[in-house]
């Protein structure tokens, strides 16, 4: 298949991830799911359209840009124990300034977890996720696939906030205002922040147990 099947992954991936988003898809959707059941579905439809993407392209032509060397895996070793926990710490947890929230209504800008550290968490864990990647992989089709995904999360921030400052209103400039207000550090964790810490480690030691099966190759030196 070479690069008609990373084309196609291309494709899919990107029309997942928009078309579920959109009205009228989506309020039809969180009807029929519920705002958590969307959140869920939506997150496993686009996992599964990511982890196609990877493979197909690791199934594309090679065309190698620059030179392998060992310490290249250390990079993306290193970053994704941080992507692990911003996960854990982000994902189903109050945000009304990204995507990916649940109960938004809940926020408390006075206690607002990662969200004090970056409004976008779960692009943060993107971008960080595909740029890390593309240190040891240094071939054509991998460079395209973790730059898309970077350039993407790093606009994303600037479109994600536009839309929903436009949605919000003059509360979003209060949340935000009320949200820096609160001390970066010492962070302020909770039970759950703390359970949530735990299962951060837990998919990171996962992940490299099934790198190996998922992808084809050890994470490990």
């Amino acid at each position: 298949m070479g690069w008609l099947e990373f084309a196609a992954a291309y494709a899919a991936f990107f029309i997942t991830h928009s078309l579920p988003v959109r009205p009228p898809l989506r309020p039809m959707l969180q009807t029929a799911l519920g705002p958590r059941g969307f959140t869920l579905a939506y997150s496993a439809l686009s996992l599964a359209a990511l982890a196609w993407l990877i493979v197909a392209a690791g199934r594309a032509p090679f065309v190698p840009l620059w030179n392998w060397a060992p310490w290249q895996l250390y990079v993306p070793l290193v970053a994704m124990l941080p992507v692990c926990l911003i996960l854990a710490l982000a994902i189903a947890r109050p945000n009304p300034f990204s995507f990916g929230g649940a109960l938004n209504a809940k926020f408390d800008p006075a206690r607002p977890g990662i969200v004090r550290l970056h409004c976008h968490p779960l692009l943060l864990a993107l971008a960080l996720w595909a740029t890390a990647h593309a240190v040891p992989n240094g071939d054509l089709a991998h460079l395209i696939l973790f730059c898309t995904f970077a350039i993407f999360a790093i606009l994303g921030t600037r479109l994600v906030d536009r839309r929903r400052q436009r949605e919000m209103g003059d509360t979003w400039q209060k949340l935000r205002s009320e949200v820096a207000r609160t001390p970066l550090w010492p962070p302020s964790l909770t039970g759950d922040d703390a359970l949530r810490l735990v299962a951060g480690l837990l998919l990171y030691a996962t992940l490299i147990w099934l790198h190996p099966a998922l992808i084809g190759v050890s994470p490990l030196p």
